[in-house]
Order: C-alpha cells, then structure tokens, then sequence
C-alpha cells in the first residue's frame, strides 16, 4: 500500500500531463522557590515524560508545554503508556497503538507497513499532525518519518488545536512520540518473537550509569525484524538504534544527546489499493470478492527503501529562584525510494482485470527543527501565574521526484506476473522549502480555591518555496512559486478543580496549517479555523483512574480542493466537524486494569468547488467508533504471574465517497492476550482480530479501499533484569 498524498499527486499528474505547484524583561516572583529538579524517568509524570503506571496517566507536557496534570488542560488529551502497548502487544505501528483512543480513527486502510495513518476529529493527521518529543515530524508527499513503538515510552494524543504551542498543524490535533530516556536505576531488557506471517523480531533496551559516573548515564535501545507479511509476496526488513547520554553536572541542569537510525526494506503489502466493487459490494463482480491477502502488483519489480537519521539534544536548567530556561533541537535526513505498480479501479469488471498504474518514486528530506523555553511561577495579588515564554524554529526541504504510466491490466482471479512493463515517464520533479519561525506565550492562572484560567497566543511567520525542475510532460521547465505568510493563533480556557476530582472545563482556541501546492491560487493562504470544547476530566479519590468526556465544534477553513475537470487546486474548502467523546482509563486494583472509549463524530463539507460535495460528510471517517479493553491478573498463589487479556474494537459506517452515495459497512473486531512472568522472564501471547474477521476498513473513493487488519497471532519472550 502507498501513501495517498503522493499516490493523489500521481493520478492528477497523468491526467494533467505536468503538476504545477505554488506554493523580555520579567517581574521578580513574589516566593522565592527551591529548584526542583527530577532525574532520569523512574516516576510517572517526571518530566511529564516518564513510565505510566499501568493505564492512567496523571501528567503530561503535550497541551501546555510544560510538566502539568492532564485535569489542567483546557482540552481532551489521552496517553497510551508502555504497559498498555505492552499488555495489547504492539510491536510494528504506530497507528496500532491508536486503536482504542477516543476521537482517533488509525490505520483506515489497513495494514500499510511504511506509514502510519492517523486521523483526529476526522481530520488527517498523518502528515502534519505527528510530533516527536514536541517537535514536528513534518512530512509532504511521500517524505515522512516513521518511528517504531519500542522506541517510545508513550504516546499522547492531544484533540483539537494545537497551534498555539506548536505552529502550524493538523486541524483536529496532534500525536505527540514520547520518547525512551535514561534512567536512574539500571535497566536491562531483551525480548524476542514471531507472528503469524512469520515476521520475527528481536530488541533490545539497556540503561545504567555510564562506568562509575555519578553524573553521566545512557540508555541504549534497538530492534531488528523482518519476514513475511499478511499480503502474498510482501516481506520487509527493518530495524533501528538508539543511543543516548544524560549529563547532570549539578541538580540544577541536564542535558541529554541522542540519536536514532533507522532502515526498511520491503516488497509492499498487497498492489495499492482495492475498487469498492469487489471488496464491500460484489454485486458487480457476479459475487467475486478479491482476496484479503492478494497481491496484484509485480514481485521483481516492487521496492521500497528507505533510511533515515535523527540526532538531537534537550537541555534544562533551574535558576535559584525556580525559572527554568530549556531548549531541545533535532536534525533529520531521510532518504526513500520506491518502485512499484499501483492498482487503480477496474479496467473491465465483466472480465475481472484491473487497471495498473507502474509508478516509481524518490524522496530526500533535511529537516531541523529547535524550540525555547522559559518557564515560572509569579503571584499578582490572589492570583498565581504559571508561565511560559517560547520561540521555536522549523526547517523542511524535500528533493521530490516522481514517473508514472498507465502498464497493462491484471486478472483479479488468476494474476500473472512478468510481463514486460513500460518506462515510467517523470510528471514531478520539485524542490519544497518550507521555514517556519513562532513566538508564543502561555498564563494559567490559579485563583479562588479551585478556578483555572488557561490563555495562550502565537504569532508565526512561514516562507514557502517550490522549485519546478524539467519533468517527461514538460522538458525544459524550471519555475518557482513561493509565498510568505504570517498567521497569529490562541486559546483560552477556564476550568474549575473541585476538591473531589472533579474539573469541568470550557475552551476556544484556533489553529492555522500551512499549505503546499495549490495550482490555481498562487497568493497561497494557512488553512485556519476554531474549536470549541467544553468538557469535563474525573479523577475519583477511591480509585486511579481518569475519565474524559468532551463535546467540541470545529471548523476547518481554506481547505484546499481540487476541480475534478482540470485538477487544478484551490482553497475555497471549508469542514465543520462536530461531536462527542467519551474515555476511561482505570487501575481498578493491582489485578484489573480497564479501558474504554466511545467516539461520534459529524462531519460535513460546509463549501467545495463541487456543488454536489456541499452538505455530505467526508469519505472514510465513521461517524461512531468504540472501545473496550480489560486486563486481569489472576491473583491464585499457584498461578502467580499470569494475566490475561481481552479487547472489543467498533468501527461504525463511513463513506466510500463524497457524493455519500457508496457505503462501507460497519465492523466489530477482537483482541485477546496472555501472559506469564516470573523471576524477569515473561512470555506473551496476543491476537488480534481474534476471529478473523474479512472486513474493509475504509474507503478514500471508489477505487481505494483497504481491508481491516487480519487475524495475527503474536508470540514474544522478553527478559529483564
């Protein structure tokens, strides 16, 4: 399977025949506090940033930037720790761990091993609405990053906008990868283990002083998998590594420096995407409907490659009297190539042959990306101030290059492979820069025994540029389009934390998201729009857990369309998105662990450039998703050790497309686990999609569904000492 952004950028330049693209001085606090200062991640909430205790997280640094209670955030924010992705045996995806949060639709096409497809408050957060450690994992095209769940210590998923701290972003939020970091005491950890394709893997996760150091320690994790996947013909190998070093000279300052890289090398899962005549409906298909597991794309043909580098570092330090000033940095590089046929409709459903579309693909990405803070604490009469000043930095720029032509079509029933295929004729050769430089400040606000005032503002400044090269359709091009924007966003909210853990909450906040490639607008502006959210978070006293329920409004403008007759660009779009979710997570006692979300969601395109598209709701996002995960750990002395687990998943109905004329039927999924730990071994087994159930997941179009996730069964033992 192939990433839509740049599959959508293929199909308009064959039909077009050539893409064209545009593109302070501080008072003194009024208490003098002692620095604080929290090494290393043994506790949950140091640093915001540390292990979860079984399910329920308390703190996070994703909504406000700084080390605070989730109750505090103005806005809905879910955590998925390490014993949760542990417990429901997530070891491949991203996008896997998502599956039970509320308002995040994962994976909608299925299994796609070189992208993790997320979508938050129905809006498409897979490009531009990834973060690692707070700073973008910005991507255009097919020139994204991807990270693998061994590296994280959690994932936190913030709804709604987050421009305000973070600069341009994804409308509906963000996902934020927490990454693994030193530890105070030693860690030691190896695991191994296979699925059901025969995909095996084995990793590694060791941390400790460095030598006899009393200021130095580092952490080191890796992990190297490989081998047959769910879709005939497609395997992979991959792997990573990830170095780390803590410096704490005094109690006052840390600075840690890492690394990360990664590499993959695989034939791809299945040929692209399936048509809807054939997978939902085989009306059309005289009741054929093509196997989950087919493969319609040429094996001695079909590569995908890619590499990719990461260094970084985060600095603190605490002033005596209690302001913190700290930075973090990261430089990126990623190189991917791909070379593959996509599959694209029917060619001639009466004779079940489908159209092909050979495709090849390169892809070169620098990206640096660093962020300031200043942070404290000051009283004002009856009110206590906590604030935040910041100034941050994004640099991308992808090398892009692109050929595609139509080759000859394929049997459904009996495909043959080898056939002689055309050149690839070139339709994108493009050069995109994009810089982004912000200013924000934030003001919570504690008065009154219990009221919470949240106000945050942001003044960004964005300078884009894309450089056209020569391309087959168009020899001797060379232009350029670039546009320079300034965009200003904010939020407040104000809550109220009632001495029983109860914090009702109400919040606006508004957002903006730079674009790239709009053909028919050079004068290019940010998509912007609001949210408002009211809510309420429920922290009960009699047990650890924490309950989420939020009803939001948000309206996304500026979005760019698409004129189907000449398939130039335009940014007349406007979606409003409305709903409700509702989370719970609970450590109910030292033996039972539960989680539970429930998500509607209501789509609709408020403006197009076609009239028919106005009042439908956008294809693929359901309009109901839900949840339900418990964890028990029998507590029979002579079973001492052993857990099992069981999940429900529902994905409700959604649109195959945007005339909402094709329907994609609703699914409910299994999962079960079982484990077994004792003396630091531990063994597990987890499955999902427990009764291996043939669905499709999601639809982008008629010609662009995908099969949910198949039965995988999954064998680990790990070790730890």
């Amino acid at each position: 399977m192939r990433n839509r952004h740049g599959y959508a950028m293929l199909l308009a330049g064959i039909a077009a025949g050539s893409l064209l693209t545009a593109i302070p001085a501080l008072a003194e606090p009024a208490i003098e506090l002692d620095p604080v200062l929290v090494q290393g991640q043994s506790a949950e909430g140091a640093g915001a940033n540390g292990p979860v205790q079984g399910y329920v997280a308390k703190k996070s640094a994703t909504g406000a930037k700084t080390a605070g209670d989730i109750s505090a955030i103005p806005q809905s924010v879910s955590v998925v720790g390490r014993d949760e992705l542990n417990d429901r045996g997530i070891v491949n995806k991203v996008d896997e761990a998502l599956a039970y949060t509320a308002g995040v639709l994962s994976a909608p096409f299925g299994a796609d091993a070189d992208t993790d497809w997320v979508y938050i408050r129905g809006f498409d957060a897979t490009q531009t609405g990834v973060f690692y450690d707070g700073l973008n994992l910005y991507a255009y095209g097919f020139g994204g990053f991807q990270t693998d769940p061994y590296m994280l210590e959690r994932i936190e998923v913030l709804k709604g906008p987050a421009s305000v701290l973070y600069g341009g972003a994804n409308a509906g939020g963000m996902v934020n990868l927490v990454r693994k970091r030193p530890t105070d005491e030693p860690l030691y950890e190896t695991e191994i283990g296979i699925n059901s394709n025969g995909n095996a893997f084995f990793s590694f996760d060791l941390s400790d002083k460095l030598g006899s150091s009393d200021t130095m320690t580092y952490r080191l994790t890796g992990k190297i998998a490989g081998g047959d996947n769910d879709s005939d013909f497609s395997h992979d190998l991959r792997g990573f590594v990830m170095p780390q070093l803590t410096i704490s000279p005094d109690e006052a300052t840390k600075l840690t420096v890492w690394g990360s890289f990664a590499a993959l090398d695989e034939l791809h899962v299945g040929g692209g995407f399936f048509p809807y005549y054939g997978t939902v409906d085989t009306s059309r298909t005289n009741g054929f409907r093509i196997p989950r597991d087919a493969y319609y794309g040429e094996p001695d043909v079909d590569t995908g490659v890619y590499n990719q580098e990461m260094v970084g570092y985060e600095v603190e330090h605490t002033f005596d009297n209690g302001w913190k000033i700290s930075q973090n940095a990261r430089y990126g590089h990623l190189y991917k190539h791909e070379n593959a046929p996509y599959l694209y409709g029917w060619y001639d459903i009466g004779t079940l042959r489908l159209n092909r579309i050979g495709f090849e693909q390169t892809s070169k990405v620098n990206t640096f990306l660093i962020d300031n803070r200043l942070e404290g604490t000051v009283e004002t009469g009856a009110l206590e101030h906590s604030l935040l000043f910041g100034l941050d930095y994004k640099y991308y720029q992808l090398s892009n290059d692109q050929a595609a032509t139509t080759i000859n079509p394929i049997s459904a029933t009996d495909p043959v492979y080898g056939q002689p295929q055309p050149a690839n004729n070139s339709y994108s050769n493009q050069l995109i820069t994009q810089k982004q430089v912000g200013i924000y400040a934030q003001d919570q606000i504690r008065f009154g025994g219990g009221w919470l005032v949240t106000l945050n503002g942001r003044y960004d400044h964005v300078e884009t540029t894309t450089d056209n090269g020569p391309t087959y359709w168009a020899p001797t091009q060379d232009f350029t389009y670039s546009y320079s924007k300034s965009a200003a966003s904010g939020r407040a909210g104000l809550a109220y934390e009632f001495a029983n853990g109860l914090t009702p909450y109400v919040s606006v906040a508004s957002f903006f998201n730079p674009v790239i490639a709009v053909s028919s607008t050079p004068d290019n502006k940010p998509e912007e729009g609001e949210q408002y959210e009211v809510g309420v978070k429920y922290e009960p006293g009699f047990m650890d857990a924490l309950f989420t329920a939020s009803l939001f409004d948000l309206t996304k403008r500026n979005v760019v369309v698409t004129d189907p007759g000449t398939f130039l660009s335009s940014q007349i779009g406007e979606v409003r998105s409305r709903g409700v979710e509702l989370e719970g997570k609970v450590n109910l006692d030292p033996n039972w662990k539960l989680l539970g979300s429930f998500t509607y969601t209501d789509l609709e395109v408020k403006k197009d450039i076609v009239a028919a598209y106005v009042g439908k709701s956008p294809y693929l996002v359901p309009a109901v998703q839900a949840s339900l995960w418990l964890d028990y750990a029998v507590p029979v002395p002579a079973l001492e050790g052993l857990s099992i687990g069981g999940g429900i998943r529902y994905r409700g109905e959604s649109w195959a497309d945007r005339e909402n004329t094709l329907k994609v039927p609703d699914a409910t999924v299994f999962d079960a686990a079982i484990r077994y730990r004792k003396n630091g071994w531990e063994g597990s087994l987890n499955v999902t999609n427990l009764f291996d159930k043939v669905y499709v997941s999601g639809c982008a179009g008629a010609a662009t569904c995908g099969y949910g996730d198949a039965r995988t069964v999954t064998v680990k033992l790990s070790k730890s000492w």
